[in-house]
C-alpha cells in the first residue's frame, strides 16, 4: 500500500469490529448448529449500511470504496464466516451486476432493496456440468412474444431461497454463432429472475460440511418466463460481464479468507494464554508459540495480497492477476491457519461451538468457491505467458 488505511476506513473496521463481536458472535454457534439463517443479524447488517458500502449514495448506498467493503469482509469474517459470505454474494454477486451492467431503470427498481440488505438476490451461473468451464452452460433462455422462456438447472447458488431474496440473477444460453474455426459457440447471457416466477423453483437447501447459516439451493427452470427488458446487460456478454464482477469479488473473499485467518490467530493466542499444562500456560511453549506466529504471519500475508489488489482497482489499474494471487494465498491461509487452531485447541477445537472448530468446517470452501485454487494458479500462470 502506498499510505496507510485512512482514519475513515479505521473507524469503519472498528465500528464492524464491535457489531461482529457482540451480535454476530453471541449467536454464531447457535445458528450454525441449527442450520438457521441469521434474519435478525442480517437485519442489522443492514441497518449499518455493510450491504450498501461500495455503492452510490443516488442509489441508496453508502458512498464508500470497495476497500470499505473488504475491511467490514473482514472483521465479520473473523467471528462467522456465514454472515460473512452472505454478505459478500449479496453485494458482489447479488447487487453488482445489476449496478455495474443494469439499465437505470434496473437499478431504480432493485437496488434500493440490496443496497439496505432489507433484499438479498443471488446469482445463477453453476451448473452441474458448467463453472468454471462456460461452455458447458446447459440453460437456455429462448426469446418468444416479448419474453424470455428459461428451461435449466443452476446448483449452488447464494442468498437463492431466504425469505427475502428478491430476485436471482442467471446465466443462460441465448443462442450460437460460428467461429472461425468452424466451431460452435455458445452465446450466454444475463437475465434477471425474480423470486416468486412461475416456472422457478428453488429446491431444498443442501446439507453442507460448512457455512451452516448460509443460504445455499439448487434451482431450477421450467417454461419460466420474464419480460425481454429483464436482460442484463447487452445481449451474449452474459458470461464476459461476470467474470469481470468475478475479479472483484476475489478481493472480497480474500478478505473474507483473511478475516478467517486472523479470527483463528486471535482464539489461538486466547486459548495459549489461558491453558496450562505442566503448571504452565502452554504459549510458553516453543511448538504452540511457534506454530501461532507462522499463522499470524500467514493472515498478515493475505491482508497484504488483497490490499495491493484492492487499491489497484481503486486505482483503474489491472488487477485480475493481483486478485487470484490475493484469492489463492488467503484461502490457503485461512485453511491453514484453521487447521493449526484447531491443534492448539487440542479435544475443545473438535468441539461444534467453539469459533476454530466453525473455521475448519467453513474454510475449506474457501480454496473452492469462487474459483478453485487450480483456476487461480492456472490464471496466474497465463500472465506470465506460461499457457
Amino acid at each position: 500500500m502506498t499510505q496507510l488505511l485512512s482514519e475513515e476506513h479505521q473507524a469503519l473496521a472498528e465500528s464492524v469490529r464491535d457489531f461482529a463481536e457482540q451480535v454476530i458472535a453471541p449467536v454464531a454457534a447457535k445458528h450454525d448448529e441449527e442450520h438457521s439463517f441469521p434474519y435478525e443479524v442480517i437485519a442489522q447488517a443492514g441497518q449499518m449500511g455493510l450491504f450498501g458500502l461500495p455503492f452510490p449514495e443516488e442509489y441508496g448506498g453508502e458512498g464508500g470504496d470497495y476497500l470499505a467493503f473488504c475491511l467490514a469482509l473482514e472483521e465479520v469474517a473473523k467471528v462467522d464466516q456465514s454472515v460473512a459470505i452472505t454478505l459478500e454474494a449479496g453485494v458482489g454477486l447479488g447487487a453488482m451486476p445489476i449496478y455495474r451492467y443494469g439499465t437505470e431503470e434496473q437499478k431504480q427498481k432493485w437496488l434500493p432493496g440490496l443496497l439496505s440488505g432489507k433484499n438479498l438476490a443471488g446469482f445463477g451461473l453453476t451448473e452441474s456440468d458448467a463453472g468454471s468451464d462456460a461452455s458447458g452452460t446447459r440453460t437456455t433462455a429462448q426469446l418468444e412474444n416479448g419474453e424470455w422462456v428459461i428451461d435449466g438447472t443452476k446448483e449452488f447458488i447464494t442468498n437463492s431461497g431466504t425469505d427475502i431474496t428478491s430476485l436471482v440473477t442467471v446465466t443462460a444460453v441465448t443462442g450460437q454463432s460460428e467461429a472461425a474455426d468452424g466451431s460452435v459457440k455458445k452465446e450466454i447471457s444475463t437475465i434477471i429472475v425474480p423470486s416468486g416466477t412461475p416456472g422457478f423453483s428453488v429446491g431444498a437447501g443442501y446439507d453442507k460440511v460448512g457455512w451452516n447459516a448460509s443460504d445455499t439451493h439448487p434451482l431450477s427452470f421450467t417454461n419460466c418466463r420474464v419480460p425481454e427488458e429483464n436482460l442484463l446487460g447487452v445481449r451474449g456478454r452474459g458470461y464476459a460481464n461476470f467474470l469481470g464482477v468475478l475479479d472483484e469479488g476475489r478481493i472480497a473473499i480474500s478478505a473474507l479468507a483473511t478475516g478467517a485467518a486472523q479470527g483463528c490467530v486471535d482464539k489461538a493466542v486466547e486459548y495459549a494464554k489461558e491453558r496450562k499444562t505442566f503448571g504452565s500456560a502452554i504459549s510458553s511453549y516453543q511448538g504452540i508459540s511457534f506454530k501461532i506466529a507462522r499463522m499470524q504471519a500467514r493472515a498478515h500475508n493475505a491482508r497484504l495480497a488483497y490490499y495491493h489488489a484492492a487499491e489497484l482497482m481503486a486505482a483503474g489499474k489491472p488487477f485480475k492477476t493481483e486478485a487470484s494471487i490475493a484469492k489463492m494465498i488467503a484461502s490457503e491461509a485461512a485453511m491453514d491457519n484453521a487447521r493449526d487452531a484447531t491443534q492448539v485447541f487440542g479435544g475443545y477445537g473438535f468441539i461444534n461451538e467453539y469459533t476454530v472448530a466453525r473455521h475448519y468446517r467453513d474454510s475449506k470452501i474457501l480454496e473452492i468457491g469462487e474459483g478453485t485454487t487450480e483456476v487461480q494458479l492456472m490464471l496466474i500462470a497465463r500472465s506470465l505467458g506460461l499457457q
